[in-house]
């Protein structure tokens, strides 16, 4: 399950990031970040497809995320997620069990700040308008580092609000992640203990405290 989660923000980061060769694709991506930054929140519900291209199997999973600024919950079927800013909470409902840790703040990755992925698409990939369909735009991102796992991602968007619709993540080691988007809310205010792990409501759960 932490694979799925790693993949998982690895996808929304490069999402997110794209290059500087295609400024009708920029714009679009810029449009669609000042928007997410704007809100209170982004929610988002998802349908996470993961095909193996090596082994030619097809896994799926529902999911959702609620992101404000440097905190989340990530609700995955196995896992939930809360991230303050400051500490990272992470339980397995089936084996009662959550860990803490306390990741390092000088890390720019998604698990440390999370409003990175609005704000650091001009750097580290290409992207391309490929397709002005009459409801949607398609594009595609590249990465400028010949190494990356990373070898693609498509982007579908919405023309008429710029709500993401799809993302298809393609990848070196022959995985194809595909997150459908079920919903996109910009509107949804933060609730007082939203992004920390409620104790109270998971009595008798084993804590292992890494920090």
């Amino acid at each position: 399950m932490r694979k799925i989660f790693n993949i998982l923000f690895v996808l929304i980061i490069s999402f997110n990031a794209t290059g500087q060769n295609d400024p009708a694709a920029i714009s679009i991506l810029d449009r669609f970040s000042s928007a997410a930054m704007a809100a209170p929140s982004v929610h988002m519900k998802f349908i996470m497809i993961t095909t193996d291209q090596v082994e030619q199997t097809k896994d799926t999973i529902p999911g959702s995320v609620i992101l404000s600024r440097d905190n989340y919950r990530l609700d995955l079927p196995d896992n939930i997620i809360w991230y303050n800013g400051e500490t990272n909470w992470s339980l397995l409902p089936a084996e009662k069990e959550v860990t803490i840790t306390k990741p390092d703040r000088k890390d720019d990755s998604f698990e440390t700040r999370p409003s990175s992925v609005f704000t650091m698409y001009k750097k580290g990939y290409k992207c391309r308008l490929v397709e002005e369909r009459k409801d949607s735009y398609i594009i595609d991102l590249y990465p400028d580092e010949i190494k990356n796992e990373l070898i693609r991602v498509r982007l579908i968007i919405k023309k008429s609000n710029l709500d993401p619709v799809s993302f298809e993540y393609k990848r070196r080691d022959g995985l194809i992640l595909t997150l459908v988007v079920k919903d996109y809310d910009l509107k949804q205010n933060v609730q007082p203990g939203m992004f920390r792990f409620p104790a109270e409501d998971y009595k008798g759960v084993e804590v292992i405290d890494m920090r």
